[in-house]
C-alpha cells in the first residue's frame, strides 16, 4: 500500500513536569522577553502568579465560557490599554478561549497553562459567540507559544469536571480519525492519546497524581491530533449547541461523542477498529460505553437544559456545519436521532452498513 498524503506539524513549546509550573512560568516570560504580561485568569491562581513573581502584571478575571464577542472586545481593550508585550492563561478553555481572541487581533504571543483537560492550548483554533452564533476558525497567531502543564494544577478540580473536561479530549482523539484534515499522523497522536486516556482518567476521579500526568499526557496528543485533522461532526455538533443554546462546552462534548461514534463507527471499519482497540474492547462503542460508565459521565442533554422543541432548530442550525467528507451521510432525519438519543441520554447502539474504511 503506497501512503499519500499531506500533514502540518504545529510548532509550540512544551513543558511538562508535576510541580513546577511557578518555574517554568517565570522562566518562559523571561526567556520571551515580556516586561509587561497580561494574565487571562481568576482570583484562584493568584497564589501561581505569585510564585512565578509575576505579581504586578496585570490580570483579567472577566472569563465566560464560548467568548462572547463583548468579553473579548473588553478583554482586548484591558490587554491594550496595560501596553501588553505577552499573554499568559491560567485556567480551563474559557481562559485559552480569552486569551486567544486577544492573540486573534494582536498578535501577542500565549503562554498557556492548563487547569483542566480541555485541549485548547495545543491547537490554532479559536472561538468567539455572537448573537446565538459561535463562529470558530484556524489562525497561527493564536497558537499558544509556550505550554506548561503540571498535575499539581489540578488537585482542587471538581469531580464533575475533570469528567466532562477528560471526555472533550477522548472527543478530539475520536474526532481525529475521520475529521476533514485526517491524516495517519494525526490517526497515530489520536489513538496514543485515546490509550492515555482510557487508562489515565477512571485514576483522576480516584485523585491519582500519576493518574493526572497519564490523563494530561494524552489530552494534549489528542489535541495535537485535533490541531491538525480539523472538526468533525461531532465538534460541530456541540459548537452549535453551546453557542446557539448556552450549553456548557465539555459537558455537551460527553454527551454528545457516544452519540456520534456510534453513528460514524459502522462507516469506518478501520477508524472503528482502532478506536476499540485503544479503548481496550471489541466494539468502539461498547469500549466507550465502558469509559464513561466507570467515571459516571453525564448522558443527557436535557440535563444540561436543552429543551426537546430545541432539538429542531439545532438540526437547522447544524447541517450546513456538516464536514462533506463524514464517513456516513448525515441528512436531517439521521442528525434528529443522533440529537434526540444525546437529548434521552439513550445508550447508542450503531446502525447502518458498514462502509469502507
Amino acid at each position: 500500500m503506497t501512503l499519500v498524503f499531506e500533514h502540518e506539524t504545529k510548532g509550540q513549546r512544551v513543558l511538562f513536569g508535576t510541580g513546577l509550573a511557578a518555574t517554568h512560568l517565570a522562566v518562559e516570560t523571561k526567556r520571551i522577553g515580556a516586561n509587561r504580561p497580561f494574565v487571562v485568569a481568576g482570583a484562584r491562581h493568584e497564589d501561581l502568579l505569585a510564585r512565578a513573581r509575576l505579581t504586578d502584571a496585570v490580570r483579567y478575571g472577566g472569563i465566560v465560557e464560548h467568548v462572547p464577542a463583548e468579553v473579548a472586545a473588553d478583554a482586548r481593550a484591558a490587554a491594550h490599554a496595560a501596553g501588553a508585550d505577552l499573554l499568559i492563561a491560567i485556567g480551563g478553555g474559557s481562559a485559552t478561549g480569552l486569551a486567544k481572541a486577544i492573540a486573534l487581533t494582536s498578535a501577542l504571543p500565549i503562554i498557556a497553562v492548563p487547569t483542566t483537560f480541555a485541549g485548547s492550548e495545543a491547537t490554532d483554533v479559536w472561538g468567539v459567540t455572537e448573537n446565538g452564533r459561535k463562529r470558530t476558525g484556524n489562525d497561527p497567531r493564536v497558537l499558544p507559544a509556550v505550554v506548561v502543564y503540571d498535575a499539581d494544577l489540578f488537585a482542587g478540580l471538581p469531580r464533575s469536571l475533570a469528567v466532562a473536561s477528560g471526555l472533550n479530549a477522548v472527543a478530539h482523539a475520536i474526532d481525529s480519525m475521520w475529521a476533514p484534515r485526517a491524516d495517519p499522523i494525526d490517526a497515530a497522536l489520536a489513538m496514543a492519546g485515546l490509550r492515555a486516556l482510557r487508562t489515565g482518567l477512571p485514576g483522576v476521579v480516584a485523585g491519582d497524581t500519576d493518574a493526572t500526568e497519564q490523563t494530561l499526557f494524552g489530552s494534549y496528543l489528542a489535541a495535537v491530533a485535533f490541531a491538525s485533522a480539523g472538526s468533525g461532526l461531532h465538534h460541530k455538533i456541540c459548537h452549535v449547541l453551546g453557542g446557539a443554546f448556552g450549553l456548557p462546552h465539555a459537558p455537551t462534548h460527553a454527551i454528545v461523542l457516544p452519540q456520534v461514534l456510534a453513528f460514524n463507527a459502522p462507516f469506518a471499519a478501520t477508524a472503528g477498529a482502532s478506536i476499540a482497540a485503544a479503548l481496550g474492547a471489541d466494539d468502539a462503542s461498547d469500549g466507550l460505553h465502558r469509559l464513561c460508565t466507570s467515571i459516571d459521565a453525564p448522558t443527557a442533554l436535557r440535563d444540561l437544559g436543552l429543551r426537546e422543541n430545541d432539538i429542531e432548530p439545532a438540526v437547522a442550525l447544524i447541517l450546513p456545519e456538516v464536514p462533506p467528507n463524514n464517513p456516513r451521510p448525515v441528512d436531517a432525519a439521521s442528525l434528529e436521532t443522533v440529537l434526540r438519543g444525546a437529548w434521552l441520554g439513550s445508550e447508542p447502539r450503531p446502525t447502518g452498513t458498514e462502509g469502507m474504511s
